[in-house]
Formats: C-alpha cells, structure tokens, sequence
C-alpha cells in the first residue's frame, strides 16, 4: 500500500475530494490494485520493490527519483531498486499488457480515440540512454533531451496511456555510441526509427493483441505533417491531424500527372501538378473565407468551453484525396487547425466531439510530470526507461479508476 510513513500527494488527494480516513482505505486498494501484476513480477522480493516504486510515484516526495524513493520507503535499499528497475528478471512487457487489458474493461468503446504524441525529458550529461540535442516541446527549442513516443486511450468513460517507446535519435547506431548502447543495454537487433515510424510500429503492436477498439487517431502536427504516417495508418481508422497554419491546401481537386521524361537525369515518377490551376493557399489564409459557428464544446475546470468553428472539404497541394479541413478558434484567441480522412457525411457534431479528443493524453503528460514524478527519473539504461514509464501508466491508471469509483461523490 502507500506505505504507513509515506504520505500521500496533496494535489491528488485535493483533486478527488477525499478525506484522510477514505485516504488509508484508497492506500489498501492500492495494494490490490498492485497485487493483480505480481505474476508479472514473480519474486516476492520484487513484488515489494514494485509496490514501493508505484508508492513513491503517487506520494508526496518532492523528487520521485530511485534514491528518494528507496530512502523513504525502502530503508534505503537503494542498490535493490536500482536493479529492480534495469536487470533484475520481471516482466514489463506482460505488465503492460496486463495494464491495457485491466484499462480495457473499463474505457473501451467501439468509436475510441487512440491518440499519438511525443514528450520530452530534459537531461544533463550523454551517457543517458538516446540523450542528444533535439527538439524539446516543452521547451519550444533544441535542447540535450530525451524523447519518447507515447500512444494514449480516450473514450467517453475516460482516458489513459498504454504503451510507449524511447525514440533513439540517428547518432546512436553510430560506431562512435557502440559503447554507450551496449552500457545502457540498448537492445541488438535495434535499428533506427523517426517518431512516426515508432507510433505506426505501436499502433500495430496494439491492433495484434486486439485488447482496445478504436475508430480514430488523433495526432498533433509533428505527425499531421507526416503524409506517409497518415497513410500507412489502418484503413479502418480514421484520423484526425493537427496541422501547421502554413500548409498548403486546396478547395478544388488538383490534376496530377507524372512529367514526361525530358531526356536527363532519372526519369519522373511522382504526380505532380498540372499547370493551369488555381494555386494552393497556406491554411491559415484559407480559413479566412471560411464562415464559423459559434459552438458549445462541452465543459471544462474553468466552465462552459466555446469556441467558433468551421469545416469544409479541400485536398493537398499533392494530393487527389479529399479530407476535412476543421478550424476551431479558442476563446483565448488560439486557432487550431485540423485534417481528416472521415467520410464525407461525417457530421459536424462528430467533427467537433473528436477535436477535444487530443487533449487528453496532453494531460495524462501534464499530470503524470506535475503529480506522479514522470520526468524526475535518473535512470540510464533501456529497460529502466521503460519501466519507469509502465509504473507511470499504473499509477495514472488507478487514479483513473479512482475517479470513476468516486465520481459520483457530492462535495464537501
């Protein structure tokens, strides 16, 4: 359980609204919740190593790291947990999957939401596992990071992350990081992957064990602005891509057609535009000859959410596909742009209920580094990553089963 001199974190304790009695009975379900994954652990001596990982993450520690966890909650076992988390022999795999069937039961809709997004972890030093200067979205710059990328779950009952993958930038499968892959046990057979590539490879994985439906993908524009990705999606998803104001599109259906060959170079093979035709428009300049409603999205922490909206078909500059192109202009000035591959009859209601759809695995990220220490770890190595991040899973897992078990609770 959240162990007797281990306290729990205020912010949550706030947020559901309960008190210090319902508290202690919230730590004994904590124990049950952790017991369901001990036959991924085996030992018993892991099992308690486990359940004191998930503690420290859901306590109040001010750094949630191996050292401060293992100090408060394991008299100072720090050279156990540190092993517990990058070799000793459990099953994190089976853990994580056991985490998706146990959210599965409770979230599942046949019209689910699987969302897609990477996050960032700022980090000192290079010897940490796919550490380099990157692009950190949290910082809005280049910055020596790590980054994962990370699948979420949304559907009208809740949300929450399933699964997830390190993203090791091109550098690593250099001869000159041969030592450092092999010291923080990068698997072998690893081969360079670009984000989108690792989301299309976890979707897949995901579509295989057959544990979530879904009927949509939601991305942001990092992968909206990918058109491989959104074609090498399944077919039976539809998706819904943010993308950048300056992309180009058009209301009417392009020509293409390969250019004749002129005689140099290779000879063509990819459709272009004919001359002749109106030109492309950067999006942001094509939303302004759209008409927009005023519409009520649904409710926030801060009260009713309305926002102006509008949608019509249009095509890439590149492209004889129509999609929906969906504007939302926020309260607070923000405007959001969007393409989807859904039907032509898919109604402006539905349009509008999976425009809110992305933001929930923005704040399973928010919480999970805010409240539940997902980015205070120090860990180096490969598999401690990923075990770091399935225990960050469980723990906004059953915070999410809090909340559906107390959702019906009047204030106090």
């Amino acid at each position: 359980m959240l162990l007797p001199h281990c306290q729990w974190h205020p912010s949550l304790s706030a947020e559901l609204n309960v008190s210090e009695k319902e508290l202690a009975a919230i730590a004994e379900e904590l124990v049950g919740f952790h017991t369901q994954f001990h036959d991924c652990l085996g030992r018993v001596e892991h099992q308690r190593l486990g359940l004191a990982y998930l503690s420290g993450l859901i306590s109040n520690l001010q750094a949630k790291s191996i050292e401060p966890i293992a100090l408060e909650l394991l008299q100072g076992s720090v050279r156990a947990l540190q092993r517990f988390m990058k070799e000793c022999r459990w099953n994190h795999a089976a853990m994580g999957l056991t985490h998706q069937q146990m959210l599965a039961e409770m979230l599942n809709e046949p019209t689910g939401i699987l969302t897609v997004d990477s996050s960032e972890f700022v980090k000192k030093g290079s010897h940490s596992v796919g550490v380099a200067r990157q692009y950190c979205g949290r910082l809005g710059k280049v910055d020596n990071c790590q980054s994962g990328v990370f699948i979420g779950y949304a559907s009208p009952k809740g949300y929450g992350l399933i699964d997830a993958q390190l993203y090791m930038p091109k550098a690593w499968f250099t001869p000159a990081y041969a030592e450092r892959r092999k010291h923080t046990w990068v698997p072998e057979q690893l081969e360079f992957q670009t984000k989108p590539q690792i989301a299309l490879a976890l979707i897949e994985r995901l579509r295989r064990s057959q544990v979530f439906t879904a009927r949509w993908v939601c991305c942001d524009a990092a992968f909206g602005a990918n058109p491989e990705f959104l074609a090498a999606l399944p077919e039976d998803l539809y998706y819904f891509a943010a993308i950048a104001s300056s992309t180009l599109l058009c209301r009417r259906q392009p020509n293409l057609a390969v250019p004749e060959y002129g005689g140099r170079g290779r000879p063509p093979i990819k459709a272009r535009r004919l001359p002749g035709q109106d030109q492309p428009l950067p999006v942001s300049k094509l939303a302004g000859r759209l008409r927009f409603k005023s519409v009520h999205l649904g409710e926030s922490a801060k009260g009713p959410l309305w926002a102006k909206v509008a949608c019509c078909r249009v095509y890439r500059a590149d492209d004889e596909q129509p999609m929906w192109l969906f504007v939302r202009k926020n309260e607070d000035g923000a405007i959001k742009y969007a393409l989807s591959n859904a039907p032509v009859d898919t109604s402006f209601k539905t349009l509008c209920q999976v425009s809110l759809m992305r933001w929930p695995i923005e704040q399973c990220f928010q919480e999970g580094k805010s409240q539940l220490g997902m980015n205070h770890y120090e860990h180096r190595s490969w598999p401690a990553w990923h075990r770091h991040m399935t225990y960050v899973f469980l723990a906004l897992h059953f915070l999410i089963r809090l909340r559906i078990h107390l959702k019906k609770k009047p204030p106090r």
